[in-house]
């Protein structure tokens, strides 16, 4: 199985990104399954519905999200309706939605998706690790086949989190920090890693944002709007290459795609 997994969807940018650059990808790679991190995609911080069923329309079939989950209303309905929405499975029990979900290719072929995010540097909440163990094991029951989207600040919890899970799931790959790492690589247990999947949006930005603004914001130590940037819109993330019946990666590729005089 052929999946994609887009970095960091980043605001009007991202979206064109994405409506653009994702048909000539799925051809290039006979893609069979799409996944985005797109907590950033409305705006540049959150999630609306509009925004997501746009997204769903271009071709991608499930949105994973992280910290800025919850910045905009209309995801407190939504994601309990929407199935191909999901938050951190870490979040304490109650929070609205699900951190794991189980989809089926076209073809018959199951696979599951799992969103955590990572504790350090970041807001508090239940252990990702434990979390992924519970998720797994709700998973597994139905496919071998399961991606994990750890999204971390933290490069060393992001590491932690691949090893702790090779063996058990296909792919662990990063997201959050925006910035593509080169660390990509097949684990001894079959797990695909990635640190980093990067960010799809304006890369003549500080991590999808005007720098004029990030630079006030630094200098001055004042509060700033940090707007969405415009120029330089690239698609950023990796190619997984699954096997259907053990579950375990056989490669994994990344990929930087620029829009045309963008």
């Amino acid at each position: 199985m052929k999946i994609l997994f887009i970095g960091d969807i980043v605001g009007s940018p991202g979206r064109e990104a994405v409506k653009q650059l994702l048909p000539g990808i799925k051809n290039k790679f006979k893609l069979d399954f799409v996944i985005a991190n797109a907590e950033n995609a409305a705006g540049g911080s959150g999630i609306t519905s509009r925004v997501a069923e746009e997204l769903f329309g271009y071709g991608v079939s499930v949105l994973t999200s992280g910290d800025h989950i919850w910045k905009k209303r209309d995801i407190f309905e939504l994601i309990n309706q929407e199935k191909r929405i999901l938050r951190p499975a870490n979040f304490p029990a109650g929070a609205p939605g699900a951190g794991e979900a189980v989809f089926t290719v076209s073809g018959g072929t199951k696979l599951g998706v799992i969103n955590l995010q990572g504790r350090v540097f970041m807001e508090a909440l239940e252990c990702p690790f434990k979390a992924a163990r519970r998720a797994i094991e709700a998973v597994s029951k139905e496919t071998k086949i399961i991606i994990v989207d750890m999204h971390a600040e933290a490069t060393s919890e992001k590491v932690a989190m691949g090893w702790y899970l090779d063996g058990l799931v296909s792919a662990v790959v990063g997201t959050h920090t925006h910035v593509q790492t080169a660390d990509e690589k097949i684990l001894p247990g079959g797990c695909a890693y990635i640190t980093d999947l990067g960010m799809t949006g304006p890369f003549d930005s500080v991590i999808g944002r005007r720098k004029e603004d990030v630079l006030e914001r630094f200098l001055s130590a004042i509060p700033v709007r940090f707007e969405v940037a415009q120029d330089d819109i690239q698609l950023h993330g990796v190619v997984l290459d699954i096997d259907n019946k053990t579950g375990k990666a056989s490669s994994i590729e990344r990929i930087q795609e620029k829009l045309p005089n963008a």
